[in-house]
């Protein structure tokens, strides 16, 4: 019956993200026998979602249109879990937590827009509360890997950690090249640079409080090093994930009274040249998207402005596939815990632990798995899910579940590398 809610709903399943989306929803269904559906404007682009990726399974069709309301709320009714595929957020995000409040809904998305994410917490963390429910962004490859890879290496520390710093690497496998990034993927990139000078007043509004400084401060490191921790050359990683990360550390401190872990993200590029190209690009893009001109220039050439990573096509099923990511942790800390989360060790850290995080296809493929099973982490045990809902990182909300264990069953693996005390 339509009046039944189904575990899962995935809004935008006939975008880019959406329709990987929807092959993985099809696959869940037949592992662990989970009702879902699909949702957009056209009906006709939806059934032929279904019939290419999920053509043996009963999906269920729905319409809405952002622009009603009243079709936002009848979409949310029929799902235990909305699964929000549709971006950028910052312009299509909010009806969506607002239909999800109004029918008691809890939802997920991918969303790696730090302005976007931080401006939900503060407007309808209250509101989702009240309601019951888990609005949990960044459930991709925005920040899932590295938010649950410094909760999984606080796990396995036996001690008190410090600082981590992160290093991400990409590579592949794939005979041909081409894109790795999907038009739409870029767009919210545009936009979250745009208006990145948002960020320092949005934050001063949802934390009247600064976390205690903590010692040894961790600080970051030049613009361009390298490391033993990864081969090639590093820069600060520009994506959500560190923001992610320092939320996820403030509700743990304020939560449980944990000490708070500092942390830095960086990437690695092979060589020398593609680093400098990269930031080169970036300062590009950083200037052009300030100015309207500037933006409309990077969305209308979007390939030129990324050296031929972004096309509106997105990448092929080849070069996803033979895509591989890797994160490298390393903790430093002591072997002991103090009494309080702000006292000062005397000693200088005495531990150090390396752990790793990586997969396969991580921008879509690997991004779905991780998306439907942060929704079925929610269907399964909300008991282990801290508060009665909000709106929470992943690390806050998925830390103690199982998550970690089932992201491991797909190959997205979480594994301690080495550790050494002093």
């Amino acid at each position: 019956m339509a009046s039944e809610r189904l575990d899962f709903v995935i809004f935008g399943a006939t975008g880019f993200t959406g329709k990987h989306a929807v092959q993985v929803a099809a696959q869940l269904a037949k592992e662990k026998q989970i009702t879902f559906g699909v949702c957009g404007r056209r009906k006709q682009a939806l059934e032929a979602v279904v019939k290419e990726f999920a053509p043996d399974i009963d999906v269920r069709i729905i319409v809405a249109d952002l622009k009603d309301e009243e079709s936002l709320q009848k979409m949310t009714e029929q799902a235990k879990v909305l699964v929000n595929c549709c971006g950028p957020y910052r312009f299509y995000g909010e009806p969506v937590i607002k239909a999800c409040i109004a029918t008691r809904t809890h939802q997920v998305d991918v969303s790696g827009e730090p302005q976007y994410i931080e401006s939900i917490q503060l407007k309808y963390h209250k509101a989702a509360q009240e309601a019951g429910i888990y609005i949990v962004s960044a459930c991709g490859f925005d920040s899932i890997p590295c938010d649950l890879g410094i909760i999984f290496t606080q796990q396995k520390f036996n001690g008190e950690v410090n600082s981590i710093e992160t290093y991400l690497n990409f590579s592949s496998t794939s005979k041909v090249s081409g894109a790795i990034l999907h038009y739409g993927t870029y767009e919210s990139a545009v936009y979250g640079v745009a208006h990145s000078n948002e960020l320092r007043t949005l934050r001063k509004k949802l934390y009247s409080e600064k976390l205690p400084p903590l010692k040894p401060k961790l600080n970051r490191r030049s613009i361009i090093h390298q490391t033993s921790l990864s081969t090639g050359w590093s820069m600060v990683f520009p994506g959500a994930d560190r923001s992610v990360a320092l939320r996820t550390q403030r509700y743990l401190y304020e939560k449980y009274k944990q000490r708070p872990v500092q942390v830095q993200t960086y990437v690695t590029f092979k060589s020398l040249f593609t680093i400098l190209a990269t930031i080169i690009f970036g300062m590009m893009f950083l200037l052009l998207s300030k100015f309207e001109f500037g933006r409309n220039l990077l969305l209308k050439y979007p390939a030129f402005f990324s050296g031929g990573t972004v096309t509106r096509e997105g990448p092929t099923a080849e070069v996803l596939e033979n895509s591989h990511f890797s994160i490298r942790f390393k903790a430093e800390g002591w072997t002991e815990k103090l009494a309080e989360p702000t006292d000062t060790h005397k000693d200088s850290p005495n531990k150090q632990l390396i752990s790793k995080v990586s997969g396969v296809n991580p921008g879509y493929g690997g991004t779905c798995i991780m998306l439907l099973l942060s929704a079925m982490t929610i269907l399964k045990e909300s008991d282990k899910i801290p508060e009665s809902g909000g709106v929470l990182t992943p690390g806050a909300a998925f830390g103690k579940t199982s998550l970690i264990e089932e992201l491991n069953k797909k190959d997205i693996r979480f594994e301690v590398v080495a550790q050494l005390e002093k």
